[in-house]
């Protein structure tokens, strides 16, 4: 290793400055000058050195100072009291002053940039949020937000965060509202076969890719367009809902009035299960969709042909079922007539089939009443007729001359006359008590008309005697002559309808005929019955 040179002096420079100019000869002014100038090289040294070194000092200083107060600007950002304080905390040269200034600077700087990395996160979530809600993201991602370096406190930074929390919560329930919004959407299209991905691109396509790049879109006016198409799908769902009710009510009544089989019924169980559903209970799959209302309204058209040439049947079997319902309590109907008219109605197409059998069923239901009130008459007709006939019966077996005989059956005819004797005896006092009623009907009929013919007579001998008739009654009492509440209704028949009983189609009474001269009045039975078409009259014996 080799050793340094000798350390020069400055003195023993100039000694050996003194040994040379001696040996050259310079001259003692020379000598004076050559020395006064290396002084002076010597200060310029030194006074540049001296400059050097003072620029130095302030360039320490005024770091130093920059330092400062950078530590002070930056705590005062992050919202810290405390400052930094070169007399309180600082000590030594400015080089150790400086030196320990650096380290609290660059920590102090690395804290500030870390709360402005903080700063814009939040502030551009804030901005997003706000784009997302105000919908001007669809024109493009926002512009990032500037930081403001001269607060970055900790408040401001909660208060930014309270912000974005509150965006936040914002947007959840927005996208809450457009989860039920869609489901909804989601159920409807279901319901009725729509496509789903085509309903919810019309109202924005963020609802429907696949892999968004952006966010689903949350802006007000989308929630709009959204509850318009929930409102607009409803509309659709509702008239489709009550037509499907309309065509499960035909159905059923078609069903039942065809008694069509259960095997065929259940292909539609599901349009029938709607017919008392509301328009906001969960429906099963594709229970609305359109080709299902064209298969139902096929079936129901089908079903309205063959009811058509049923009801025709029906028709007239309800109609045979009137006519013997009539024929049962001996009423007449024109069935010609009326066969013509439900054909013609029914042919024409222009009557309500359904309409016409319950007017037929209306009609057979009230004849059933009237024949069950008709029933007692009937039944003393039928009395009536039965014991005429025996009475023919017992005309003849007494005319018989071999009656006695013991043939065969003789004693069947033994037994048939003793009950046609009783029967007829029955009669014989039932044309007895009407005689002698009709006989003293028809005196009190003379009576009110002889009467009436004195109050005449005296009226007008009261006139030509200038006297003024007393009448018997007053006027108002008085009835028109001949009329008698006997004797045109007797049992509360009238006699313009009158049935003439067996007896009298023989020309009299059996127990005695009655036979008056001039007599003008025609007599009636007491059980005279008057069987009228229409079925009006339901007076009893």
């Amino acid at each position: 290793m080799a050793t340094p040179p000798p350390r020069v002096s400055c003195g023993s420079l100039l000694q050996e400055l003194q040994v040379l100019w001696g040996e050259i000869g310079q001259n003692e002014a020379e000598r004076d000058r050559m020395i006064l100038q290396l002084e002076e090289d010597c200060l310029n040294v030194y006074r540049k050195k001296v400059e050097l070194t003072r620029k130095q000092k302030e360039d320490l200083i005024e770091a130093l100072s920059f330092g400062e107060s950078d530590i002070d600007k930056i705590l005062s950002a992050l919202g810290e009291r405390g400052s930094f304080s070169r007399v309180e905390k600082l000590g030594g040269s400015l080089m150790e002053q400086l030196a320990k200034v650096e380290p609290v600077l660059e920590d102090l700087r690395r804290r500030r940039d870390e709360r402005v990395e903080e700063f814009m996160a939040v502030q551009m979530q804030i901005v997003r949020l706000h784009s997302e809600i105000s919908g001007t993201i669809d024109h493009g991602d926002p512009v990032a937000p500037l930081v403001d370096e001269t607060n970055l406190s900790l408040r401001r930074l909660a208060e930014l965060k309270n912000q974005l929390n509150e965006l936040q919560t914002e947007k959840n329930l927005r996208l809450q509202k457009i989860d039920v919004q869609i489901n909804c959407i989601h159920e409807i299209c279901n319901t009725m076969s729509l496509d789903l991905r085509k309903e919810l691109y019309e109202v924005h396509p963020s609802f429907v890719e696949l892999g968004r790049t952006t966010s689903m879109s949350i802006s007000d006016s989308t929630l709009k367009r959204l509850a318009e198409k929930v409102h607009s799908l409803n509309q659709e769902k509702k008239p489709r809902l009550r037509k499907m009710q309309d065509l499960g009510s035909t159905l059923i009544e078609l069903w039942n009035l065809m008694d069509t089989p259960t095997d065929e019924q259940k292909c539609f169980d599901d349009v029938t299960s709607l017919i008392s559903v509301s328009p906001n209970t969960k429906m099963p799959q594709g229970c609305l969709a359109r080709d299902l209302i064209e298969k139902v309204e096929v079936e129901v058209k089908r079903l309205n042909c063959l009811k058509a040439s049923k009801m025709k049947e029906l028709v007239l079997k309800k109609m045979i079922e009137l006519e013997e319902i009539f024929r049962s309590v001996h009423m007449d109907i024109d069935s010609d007539h009326e066969r013509r008219i439900l054909n013609d109605l029914i042919d024409s197409g222009k009557a309500d089939l359904s309409d016409l059998l319950t007017g037929m069923d209306g009609r057979i239901t009230k004849a059933r009443e009237h024949a069950l009130s008709r029933k007692d008459i009937l039944e003393k007709v039928e009395k009536w007729t039965s014991a005429s006939e025996e009475e023919n019966w017992l005309d003849e077996y007494e005319r018989d001359q071999n009656r006695y005989s013991a043939g065969r059956g003789a004693h069947k005819n033994l037994k048939r006359a003793e009950k046609a004797r009783m029967l007829v005896r029955l009669l014989d006092s039932l044309e007895e008590y009407t005689s002698r009623r009709q006989q003293k009907d028809e005196e009190k009929r003379r009576s009110r008309e002889l009467k009436k013919l004195q109050e005449q007579f005296a009226a007008e001998q009261g006139g030509s005697f200038g006297m003024k008739p007393s009448p018997m009654r007053p006027p108002s009492a008085r009835k028109p002559l001949g009329q008698s509440s006997n004797a045109n209704i007797i049992g509360g028949t009238p006699t313009s309808r009158r049935v003439c009983t067996p007896t009298a189609r023989k020309g009299g009474l059996s127990s005695g005929k009655v036979k008056e001269a001039g007599k003008a009045a025609v007599f009636i039975p007491s059980n005279y019955v008057a069987l009228t078409k229409d079925g009006t009259d339901n007076s009893s014996l």
